[in-house]
């Protein structure tokens, strides 16, 4: 709606007109403030304006009325034109808020080190990806999600050493004196016992082992990353290995010019040139190249794949790697403009008021899987996708175990399954609610369904401004009018009732949409007994 509104602005005064949602219904559907923008061009006082305009809208079809209010253009849509909308996006549910935006991008979300499970740090940073990723299809994006495996450097080897520690202590029944860092969980029993069917029990106490240990682990440990994102209904279409990286260092080191620098028998990068605090080392004076390393080759190969746009989504404590990044890319030949990163910042967990203890088999984090497990995948994305991603996160898992109004994903799903519980007590066929007008409607089921048609909107902007948050939030406020209009509005047996049917089949098509766009299926019935 929006959309067809701004074009008819913008051709009829030949220029981008900004739209405004009143929060006040009764001064119309959308309003603009242009009169204020045309005042010195006319030299006339915005409400001089905004009159003047009014009047020239008279004929417009889409509108019933434009009115000037203290210099806005306060526009309210058409019986006519909310009625055929309706009526389309039910015809083509399938199209409804979809674009043809065409773009092509590369996003690389979650990216947690190949060594151990995904902690619920890692699930908020996989759930906005995975929504961003969502919207981004709907709206036309060719969008790629692309997982980058690190699998090169110290956290490898510490894998190998901890599985070896491990398996001593538990399969050879060996005294072991644990090292300040290592990784624990119960995981590694898996791991340890899969590497003493493959090779042999010698290799857990072979020190010179422990790198081709933990480069056979880490595919394990990938298996079990990519089936814990998959019981979340996240998926990736590409996975990058870093190791795979370094065969093409010399021809970047090279592509780099006079970005790269020896000094102290170092490689450096001359990020501060390019805005970074100081200048970082790439290369070590033994040869190893350092984190930094592997993403530059990364981002060549990123650039070089010939994507429009790129989005990174990084844990917030890699806040200072974006600077030295960015650097890169410039040194490279590329514009750092067509990267995006944005970050995710970490999360804290209660139950039922008190901090969640992290489980022994776990290690020291929390993992993921326990947390689905505990309150179910459609509640952790829903959660997760509810905030800000670079604000601090705390929830109470108890909330979100609850089956009633309080729990606000079970409050939508409610809302869904309300209206399919209200459609089988009709006597109506779907035949005779869709070819019911949605003329003549009163001012409840009127805002009701404008609500019900601004997702569209809501889809584009929670996208464009990287705010799936705007999702969420929208289809708890189209709960709640439903809930309101359920309770204030009598609908079976009533002369209206297939008129107000083809309404709620609007609302539960926004429902069903925007919650498949947060990866959540929509429930046709709930647990709880309709009221």
């Amino acid at each position: 709606m929006k959309q067809r509104v701004s074009a008819l602005l913008r051709e009829k005064f030949g220029r981008e007109v900004v739209l405004e949602k009143p929060k006040d219904r009764a001064f119309g559907h959308f309003a603009t403030p242009i009169a204020f923008s045309l005042a010195k061009e006319l030299r006339k006082s915005p409400m001089v304006i905004a009159e003047e305009l009014a009047t020239s809208f008279n004929e417009s079809e889409i509108f019933s009325s434009v009115e000037s209010v203290k210099g806005y253009l306060n526009f309210r849509l058409s019986e006519n034109f909310l009625s055929e909308y309706a009526a389309w996006a039910l015809d083509n549910k399938d199209e409804f808020g979809k674009q043809e935006k065409k773009e092509k991008i590369l996003l690389e979300f979650v990216s947690a080190n190949p060594t151990g499970p995904l902690h619920i740090g890692h699930a908020r940073g996989a759930v906005y990806g995975d929504t961003l990723y969502r919207l981004a299809k709907h709206l036309g994006y060719d969008i790629t999600a692309e997982y980058y495996v690190n699998d090169a450097g110290n956290q490898i080897d510490l894998l190998g050493l901890s599985i070896q520690l491990y398996g001593r202590e538990n399969i050879l029944k060996e005294s072991v004196e644990y090292p300040e860092s290592y990784y624990r969980g119960d995981y590694l029993e898996g791991l340890a016992n899969g590497a003493v069917e493959k090779f042999g029990k010698e290799i857990l106490s072979d020190e010179s082992r422990q790198k081709e240990l933990a480069l056979w682990a880490k595919d394990g440990v990938m298996d079990i990353v990519i089936n814990s994102l998959a019981e979340t209904n996240i998926h990736f279409d590409t996975f990058v290995n870093e190791s795979s990286l370094y065969n093409d260092w010399d021809r970047v080191m090279k592509k780099m010019g006079d970005g790269i620098y020896q000094k102290d028998e170092k490689m450096w990068i001359a990020s501060q040139a390019k805005g970074d605090d100081n200048d970082r080392v790439v290369v070590r004076e033994d040869g190893r190249p350092t984190y930094l390393a592997g993403d530059i080759v990364y981002h060549n190969q990123k650039f070089e794949r010939g994507y429009d746009y790129y989005i990174n989504i990084w844990g917030a404590d890699h806040h200072g790697y974006i600077p030295r990044v960015n650097a890169a890319v410039e040194y490279l030949g590329y514009d750092s403009n067509r990267l995006e990163t944005l970050l995710s910042q970490m999360v804290s967990l209660l139950k039922d008021g008190e901090p969640y203890k992290m489980s022994k088999r776990a290690g020291n984090v929390i993992l993921m899987s326990d947390i689905v497990e505990e309150i179910g995948s459609d509640a952790l994305r829903f959660i997760f996708a509810s905030k800000k991603s670079d604000t601090a996160l705390e929830f109470d898992l108890a909330e979100f175990k609850k089956q009633d109004s309080s729990n606000p994903i079970f409050y939508i799903q409610y809302a869904h399954a309300r209206i399919q519980t209200i459609l089988f007590k009709s006597n109506f066929s779907k035949e005779e609610i869709m070819s019911a007008s949605l003329k003549g409607l009163d001012e409840n089921a009127d805002s009701l369904l404008f609500e019900a048609l601004l997702l569209p909107e809501i889809i584009d902007d929670a996208f464009s401004s990287r705010q799936v948050q705007k999702l969420p939030d929208y289809l708890r406020a189209l709960a709640a009018a439903l809930h309101k209009f359920y309770y204030d509005c009598r609908i079976i047996g009533t002369q209206d009732e297939a008129k107000l049917l083809k309404l709620l089949l609007v609302v539960a098509l926004s429902l069903k949409t925007g919650l498949s766009l947060l990866g959540i299926e929509a429930k046709n019935s709930m647990t709880k007994e309709e009221d």
